[in-house]
């Protein structure tokens, strides 16, 4: 299919180059003592937030393709509407659909899990054991079990991801006791065997991503597969030693756990002949742990002798390098992302961020698409980050970051750069209000610069967010107390247009319905291009005459 561009009558954008600015995690929130972006100080955001050229942008829930309002948004989501301009069904509500229509039952995968049950094998569940509906939901996890109960599958084991980040930082119980009863109530009432078999906090154990820490994934591959790690008697009686241990702990960083019976036994080891279904649906942190299972030349790690198993995700989480091989539900089809538009007309870009976010402004951005959409046009520049924990190092690599990004702006090479600082939502994670706000402090510094650089190159720099997290740092619990928040908030967005060389040529377009998605078509018309026809609308206006 070829692509083209048609360019605008009334403006060929500016003499230098536009450079769009994703403050990640960075949410207009109310007023309060818990908001980190308020409490920062932030002269250049503040700024741009009171220009004619402002608007506020919708980054949850049905705005990036999620099922409800209820549903806040995250980093994966928002980078794809970013990039593709228009709004497309994303892993919680494909996964619902396909549970809903029984379309997962029907797939390939699910039946080599059957067979594989039918063989006498054992089925694993592996996954994040909360609501957060960022990379799973425990109602999907459920009926996955109840249909394996339907079928007589007679033992099923669940490995434990502990979320405290997209739910309450302690509220693991919460998932982990009605999981315990359900499972003991089918082994009950259908003569089954059901149970826990391991886990661990999301920050410590199987969920790394972009490469950061192997060792988290060999925790989880020590405990899930072989069966090593500390023992407990059940899932419950892990969380709450922890907790007596050390009340300062948190679900995300709770250590590796495996179930033992009375003799001191792993109930749950994956062996061969067992299936093993990977049940989050958003890929970042499911790539690292699907390569391990799946991969014969496998060597980030020893893994021992790999087992015969039959190992599916739930999504494939990259459609390119197709990992895993084997999934139970087919992702959205996202084509004509804004970058293949700009890489048919020959425009040179580039991206930028550390390791944390660098997935998100390259794979995410465009559309779920591994490596270049044309190498000779692009350059993907990657950071690396700091492997310690974001609030013991606030500022992260935002420095390095921008200064790295002047460079290539003043390489006179490039009409476009994105550009993704994560301070807002990593240090965001860790509900540490103080911290939070070091990190907002060093972004808008990091901004400001960029600003100045852009303003020195008679260039254009589009700045927003693609979800909130930061501006919400706590709660005030049943009992008055301060509850910290380690989630994505519901917040709205900034997005400011900082254009020095700006006569008026446009306006901001006040459209009843704004979110990212609208962004794509606005970096077109500031680039002189007409939006693509089926685009979402440009959030300016253009004025003739």
């Amino acid at each position: 299919m070829s692509l083209k561009l048609k360019k605008l009558k009334s403006f060929s954008g500016r003499k230098g180059p536009l450079l769009l600015i994703i403050m990640d995690g960075v949410g207009v929130g109310r007023e309060y003592e818990g908001n980190a972006v308020y409490l920062a100080k932030t002269p250049n955001i503040d700024h741009l937030m009171s220009s004619r050229l402002y608007c506020q942008l919708k980054a949850h829930g049905t705005a990036v393709g999620l099922p409800t309002d209820k549903d806040m948004g995250n980093s994966e989501v928002g980078h794809n509407a970013l990039g593709a301009g228009r709004i497309f069904d994303q892993g919680a509500s494909l996964v619902n659909r396909a549970i809903e229509s029984g379309r997962i039952f029907q797939s390939k995968a699910w039946s080599n899990v059957v067979r594989r049950a039918e063989d006498g094998g054992a089925v694993h569940f592996i996954g994040l054991l909360s609501d957060g509906n960022v990379h799973s939901h425990i109602e999907q996890l459920y009926r996955l079990i109840d249909r394996c109960a339907e079928l007589g599958f007679k033992r099923v084991r669940v490995h434990a991801l502990l979320d405290g980040r997209d739910v309450g930082e302690k509220s693991a119980l919460e998932y982990v006791t009605p999981t315990e009863e359900k499972l003991r109530k089918i082994s009950e009432e259908k003569g089954l065997d059901y149970r826990f078999a391991s886990g661990g906090g999301r920050m410590k154990v199987t969920m790394d991503r972009y490469n950061a820490d192997w060792n988290i994934v060999k925790r989880g591959w020590d405990a899930h597969v072989l069966g090593k790690a500390r023992a407990f008697p059940s899932a419950g009686n892990a969380l709450r030693t922890f907790y007596d241990e050390d009340p300062e702990i948190t679900d995300q960083y709770l250590d590796a756990f495996v179930i033992t019976d009375n003799e001191d036994r792993p109930v749950g080891p994956i062996a061969d002949g067992d299936a093993v279904v990977f049940f989050n649906f958003r890929g970042d942190r499911a790539i690292e742990i699907s390569r391990a299972f799946t991969e014969e030349s496998f060597q980030e790690f020893d893994r021992g002798p790999l087992p015969d198993i039959f190992y599916a995700g739930i999504m494939e989480y990259d459609g390119d390098t197709h990992i895993p091989p084997e999934f139970l539900v087919w992702p959205p089809a996202i084509d004509r992302t804004v970058c293949e538009y700009l890489c048919a007309e020959k425009i040179m870009s580039f991206a930028i961020s550390e390791t944390q976010k660098f997935g998100h402004v390259t794979y995410f951005w465009n559309g779920n698409r591994s490596g270049y959409i044309d190498e000779s046009l692009e350059n993907y520049v990657e950071i690396p980050s700091d492997r310690i924990e974001f609030d013991k190092a606030p500022k992260m690599k935002a420095r390095e970051i921008k200064d790295r990004t002047i460079e290539l702006l003043k390489s006179g090479k490039y009409r476009f750069g994105r550009v993704n600082f994560a301070n807002g939502d990593m240090v965001g994670h860790t509900g540490n209000l103080e911290a939070a706000i070091i990190a907002m402090e060093t972004v808008d510094q990091c901004v400001g610069e960029l600003l100045e650089a852009v303003k020195g190159l008679e260039g254009i720099a589009v700045v927003t967010a693609d979800h909130g997290n930061s501006d919400e740092m706590f709660t005030i619990g049943k009992n008055g107390a301060r509850e910290a928040k380690t989630a994505h908030t519901l917040n709205p967005v900034p997005l400011a247009i900082f254009d020095p060389g700006f006569n008026h040529e446009y306006e901001m377009a006040n459209l009843q319905k704004q979110g990212l998605s609208n962004v794509a078509a606005t970096l077109l018309n500031l680039l002189g291009y007409e939006k693509v026809e089926d685009y979402d609308p440009s959030l300016i206006r253009m004025i003739t005459g």
